[in-house]
């Protein structure tokens, strides 16, 4: 008898296991879109919060930048164009971090907005050296289908103006 209570709790644990997150096999994503960045003006979707003290007395304009801090509420599209379907939004926090080159702490959370990815999200954080042609950053985690995602994301600038700018992203995510 106790080796049959045995047997069916031992069935019992193995059931579970196979229906749980941590058992089904990862699956990759493979996304691009491009974010909207509005630098200045009075629909400005990223606007400076700290500024580095004004001690500051030498003239390099890349330490000039050290310390500055940005927070972000970016729109991501399909294409390019800024008139194209909304797909999401981009929202965190860029950090000037370099006394030596133009390179910034960039930490957001991805969240979808339509499509198929509708409510799920994921974060970046890492260094963006900002000048690079592309940049790569790692994806830290997700939520909703996105659910214990790591990957990778590019960026790269598709275009800029004085007061916006267009960032490509292609991002590979592994995720449950």
């Amino acid at each position: 008898m106790a080796n049959l209570v045995g047997k069916l709790l031992l069935v019992l644990i193995v059931a579970l296991m196979s229906t749980t997150d941590a058992a089904k096999k990862p699956r990759v994503t493979n996304l691009q879109f491009y974010m909207q960045d509005i630098l200045a003006g009075p629909n400005a979707t990223a606007v400076q919060v700290a500024k580095r003290l004004s001690n500051y007395t030498g003239t390099d304009p890349i330490a000039a930048l050290f310390g500055n801090v940005f927070v972000f509420d970016n729109v991501l599209t399909a294409t390019p164009d800024p008139k194209s379907p909304v797909v999401g939004r981009t929202q965190g926090v860029v950090v000037w971090s370099s006394f030596e080159e133009y390179n910034l702490l960039t930490i957001g959370t991805y969240v979808f907005t339509s499509g198929p990815f509708n409510g799920s999200t994921f974060s970046v954080e890492g260094r963006n050296p900002y000048m690079e042609k592309v940049r790569e950053a790692p994806v830290v985690g997700g939520t909703g289908l996105f659910r214990l995602a790591r990957g990778y994301a590019l960026m790269g600038t598709y275009s800029r103006t004085q007061t916006s700018q267009v960032i490509e992203y292609n991002v590979t995510i592994v995720h449950n």
